[in-house]
């Protein structure tokens, strides 16, 4: 245990708080809308447009979303197992010692945009009608391990640790109880976990990576729980004091302040202390660089010699889905034309993609009162899922033949500086796990995109039999990541092409089908991988 930092250092002034997490819960159509291009059927092409301002932060901010441009890198390998876990902090202190300003400032100079903030305070028990009486009288301890359910809270970090989607519980300070809806954490790199209880369980030591303890004088903690409690919970300064010297301090000197030993670095003075908090960071950042991955050029060199799977069906080569290929991989057909038989082939291919779904027998009596035996879906829910931008010029075929169903988005891009997929925003239906999800991409050529939308879905508890990855035109190389990572997932496509070269760009290909549908110009440079999975 190291205590770091204990000489003066004025800390630095910041006038804007990062955000600390990214959430995928809410419905929230068309929070997309002014960032992403519309369809029309116009003829003039418009220019791209990127930001390289190093100075912007690494986020767009909606409505109601925030877009990180700054994405999160594979998390996964090959195989499409997850080969590293989310790097956990755990942040104990007194009450009111300043583990949240500690835990901010971590976040600030981390400057990484997927960092999740956990607090303890989330996990507080739903008082008994009995213990709410006891606590509006301040006679309640809210600072005793009893007091919090450790349960779900080991389960919660455990998943999330893991790559896992999660919902965790929003406590109500002045009810004593849980709101209806919990917030939904997904895609953390860095877990910070903070609470006065955050040593207290070994099972949850063994869950973190780096201990930190926050030292703060007795005297300050208490002006500031009194001046916390007042403002904020609405709590009188006689039941503040009462609380405190009756259950806070005991509680302190008798659970928190003997797990100080446990830490691996003590932080005194708490946010102001610099020295400390630049140590941290820079040991978290040496975690990060260990634990980067290379993805797409081992999917290139990886079981590529073998047959095709059987997981993948595609489209029957008749004339007329031969046409319609001729006419949308001819660089000389309009935009117009391009637009019109790519939505004929989208809906042959939904048309195809559903062929699939489980049916069972049903009985219906006609206008005649005779019985006819047909078929019915057998599920709960159909719901796709469009990689943006080029999968979501598949929904409207999709929209088409499903009635009411659910529109999931999730946006990846490629890394010009690494090669590697990133993830960067996602809006995902509530309740996702329990259905069946069509993923749809318009190309895949190395399979690296597809590979983590799948790797998302997964991580939201989508059970792997249940997921169709449907897309225009595939490479084979492509096929393969997929199929051998995810054996269970459905493939369909409408034609299969062989090649893909040193750039990422399928042969013969389709050219970039993002650009040609939507009317961009690629950039002299151009990769099909800029914005969407490469369809070259």
């Amino acid at each position: 245990m190291s205590d770091v930092g204990r000489e003066d250092r004025p800390s630095k002034m910041e006038n804007e708080e990062k955000t600390p997490s990214i959430s995928n819960s809410g419905d929230g159509e068309g929070s997309l809308d002014r960032l992403l291009p519309s369809v029309s059927t116009g003829l003039s092409p418009r220019k791209r447009t990127t930001s390289q301002c190093k100075s912007e932060p690494p986020l767009l901010r909606t409505s109601k979303r925030t877009i990180y441009t700054a994405g999160r890198p594979p998390w996964y390998n090959e195989h499409g197992t997850q080969s590293k876990e989310a790097f956990v902090i755990g942040l104990c202190g007194g009450s009111a010692s300043g583990k949240t300003t500690v835990a901010r400032k971590i976040i600030e100079a981390l400057d990484v945009p997927w960092v999740v903030l956990l607090s303890m305070d989330s996990f507080y028990k739903v008082l008994t009608p009995e213990e709410q009486t006891l606590a509006a009288s301040n006679d309640y301890n809210f600072d005793h391990p009893d007091a919090f359910d450790f349960d779900l809270l080991k389960h919660i970090l455990r998943k999330l640790k893991q790559g896992k989607s999660v919902k965790i519980p929003v406590y109500d300070f002045t009810t004593h109880g849980r709101h209806k809806e919990w917030k939904t954490v997904y895609g953390a790199s860095v877990i910070i976990f903070e609470g006065i209880m955050a040593f207290a369980d070994k099972e949850l030591l063994q869950l973190l990576d780096m201990k930190l303890f926050v030292d703060t004088d007795s005297d300050i903690r208490l002006v500031r729980r009194l001046r916390r409690d007042i403002s904020e919970r609405g709590r009188e300064i006689e039941g503040v004091i009462k609380q405190y010297n009756k259950f806070v301090k005991p509680a302190f000197e008798q659970y928190i302040e003997p797990t100080m030993r446990l830490a691996d670095i003590v932080v005194p003075r708490g946010g102001g202390n610099m020295v400390a908090i630049d140590l941290i960071v820079q040991h978290v950042h040496s975690q990060l660089e260990e634990r980067e991955l290379s993805v797409r050029a081992a999917l290139a060199s990886a079981h590529q010699a073998q047959p095709l799977p059987q997981t993948l069906s595609v489209l029957e080569s008749t004339p007329q889905v031969r046409g319609m290929h001729t006419i949308i991989r001819n660089k000389e057909t309009s935009r117009d034309e391009f637009i019109f038989y790519s939505k004929r082939l989208m809906r042959l291919l939904i048309e195809r993609a559903l062929s699939f779904l489980p049916s069972q027998v049903h009985v219906v009596q006609t206008p005649q009162g005779e019985d006819y035996e047909g078929r019915t879906f057998n599920g709960k829910r159909i719901t796709g899922v469009s990689i943006l931008r080029a999968g979501e010029t598949m929904e409207p075929a999709l929209r088409a033949v499903c009635k009411d169903v659910r529109i999931g988005k999730i946006l990846i891009q490629t890394n010009q500086d690494t090669g590697e997929p990133e993830l960067h925003y996602l809006r995902l239906p509530k309740d996702i796990s329990e259905d069946h999800v069509i993923l749809m991409d318009c190309t895949v050529s190395t399979g690296a995109a597809a590979m983590m939308a799948v790797r998302v879905l997964l991580d939201h508890d989508v059970q792997e039999d249940k997921i169709m990855l449907v897309s225009l035109l595939m490479a084979e190389m492509g096929i393969h990541s997929v199929a051998y990572a995810f054996p269970q997932v459905k493939i369909i496509t409408t034609a299969v092409d062989k090649k893909v070269n040193d750039l990422f760009h399928i042969i013969p290909g389709i050219g970039n089908f993002g650009d040609r549908y939507f009317g961009t110009d690629a950039p002299p440079d151009w990769s099909d991988e800029e914005l969407d999975e490469p369809s070259y």
